[in-house]
């Protein structure tokens, strides 16, 4: 499974490589683990359906105020879309 970040995603995930972040970044890291193994939809992070504009994507929580927001294509591959902020 490939991993493809939207250029805005990959921004903010940069940002959770800052040394205070680590406890955030192995969260996230661990989400995205566990959705290449094959958990797309249930797991950690009380994965959620979107609706209206974002359906067909999901979200996970990071923390209080940040979402992994995510899919997986009918390819295979794991598109993400945002790992910042609350869409």
């Amino acid at each position: 499974m490939r991993i493809i970040w939207s250029a805005d995603a990959w921004e903010e995930y940069q940002e959770w490589l800052e040394p205070q972040r680590k406890k955030d970044l192995k969260k996230l890291n661990g989400f995205i683990k566990e959705i290449r193994r094959g958990s797309f939809y249930e797991g950690l992070g009380d994965p959620e359906p979107l609706k209206y504009e974002l359906e067909g994507w999901y979200s996970r929580r990071i923390t209080l105020a940040d979402r992994l927001v995510y899919r997986v294509s009918d390819a295979g591959d794991l598109e993400i879309a945002q790992c910042r902020g609350h869409y």
